[in-house]
């Protein structure tokens, strides 16, 4: 589409000297690059010494037409030009105050140049090492806010302790006791296609009894909360902290830590050992079923058989797993939660960061346990 032209540009003095530019009409953005093209070809045939532009017959001038004018100059000065305006009109000043000169200098963004492997090992310890820094800080101010809780119970806010414990606990028994229903069935099942060849059916229940309260019932109860309960807490801190609460609480006088944390940590401490030994009744009842249904066991057989290999050790040592688990999930989303810098972003990979963090930090744990306790 062709548009008419619009303005003028007057030039006065001679190639060489002081060049003065006399602009009338109307620089706008459907004239722009016709504008400034002319100018360009007008200064480049006089290689002025110094450059003066003579605004006074401006009839209309927008924020494109502004930005043209300064481009101008900041082309001239690039060439080391002496350049000016003259007459500049009240209107012309208030547009041309509205475009910033910093960004008509500013260079470029280029692409991050790629990091070789070395780098890349590199970022990623120290990236490791300052996660671990900040975890060890966390654990360091949770410990103390535990003990001061405890020497303190009236600190406690102990409606969001119910809270907390109604929501990590009372709402995750169905999907904790359907998975372990079925991670028991699944075991059963599984285990006596080769028991069969030997004639040891029975041998199905002392198995899944040993697997689901040693093992399966702590560690899955634990990923469960870790998906359901510690991205939740890591998603509500973290928000408060894009929100700036976190910042208000500290102006108001109040620990962060005691007053967020403590609550979800408390909490998770008290209902997840009750949704392990709730995962145990569930996956041995899921057990149970093969048992009856398929390998012709009597539900009193098959009793009997699972609590010959189940001790109260066992147990206690399931619920002492289960309490770790729970200060480890609690305590890594909230930790995730307070670092969170940013916006609606930064709460997404916080959340994220808490449940694989957990999860890990579960497994390992886990493993230490099964250690210490072989040789203990």
């Amino acid at each position: 589409m062709n548009f008419q032209k619009t303005y003028t540009i007057d030039v006065h003095g001679e190639k060489g000297g002081e060049v003065s530019l006399w602009l009338s009409g109307r620089i706008e953005t459907e004239n722009l690059n016709a504008f400034l093209s002319e100018a360009e070809v007008l200064l480049m045939e006089k290689a002025p010494r110094k450059v003066m532009v003579n605004l006074s017959k401006i009839e209309y001038l927008d924020s494109a037409g502004a930005l043209g004018l300064l481009q101008l100059e900041s082309r001239a000065k690039a060439r080391s030009i002496p350049f000016q305006f003259d007459h500049v009109t009240e209107e012309a000043k208030r547009i041309m105050g509205l475009i910033n000169r910093k960004a008509l200098t500013m260079k470029p963004l280029v692409s991050e140049k790629k990091s070789n492997i070395i780098e890349q090992i590199g970022d990623g310890s120290l990236k490791i090492f300052n996660d671990l820094i900040s975890i060890i800080t966390f654990s360091g101010d949770l410990t103390t806010a535990v003990i001061y809780s405890f020497i303190h119970p009236r600190s406690i806010r102990w409606e969001d302790l119910l809270f907390y414990m109604k929501r990590a606990g009372m709402e995750g028994l169905p999907i904790v006791g359907l998975i372990n229903f079925l991670l028991g069935l699944i075991i059963a099942f599984m285990s006596s296609l080769q028991l069969k060849q030997f004639g040891a059916n029975i041998y199905v229940a002392q198995l899944v009894g040993v697997a689901m309260v040693t093992e399966l019932g702590p560690i899955m109860t634990a990923i469960i909360v870790a998906g359901r309960s510690g991205s939740a807490f890591a998603a509500e801190i973290g928000t408060m902290k894009v929100n700036e609460e976190v910042d208000a609480l500290v102006s108001m006088g109040f620990d962060p830590t005691r007053f967020l944390a403590i609550p979800k940590v408390l909490a998770a401490m008290l209902v997840v050992p009750v949704l392990t030994l709730y995962a145990d009744f569930f996956g041995i009842a899921g057990g149970s079923v093969v048992g009856v249904l398929g390998l012709d066991l009597t539900l009193y057989t098959y009793v009997q058989e699972t609590m010959k290999v189940i001790s109260i050790a066992d147990i206690v040592k399931s619920l002492i797993k289960s309490v770790v688990f729970a200060v480890l999930i609690a305590g890594i989303g909230c930790q995730r939660g307070f670092q969170v810098r940013g916006g609606a972003e930064a709460v997404g990979s916080a959340t994220t960061s808490a449940v694989v963090a957990a999860i890990f930090l579960v497994i390992v744990t886990d493993s230490a346990f099964a250690i210490l306790f072989t040789y203990i």
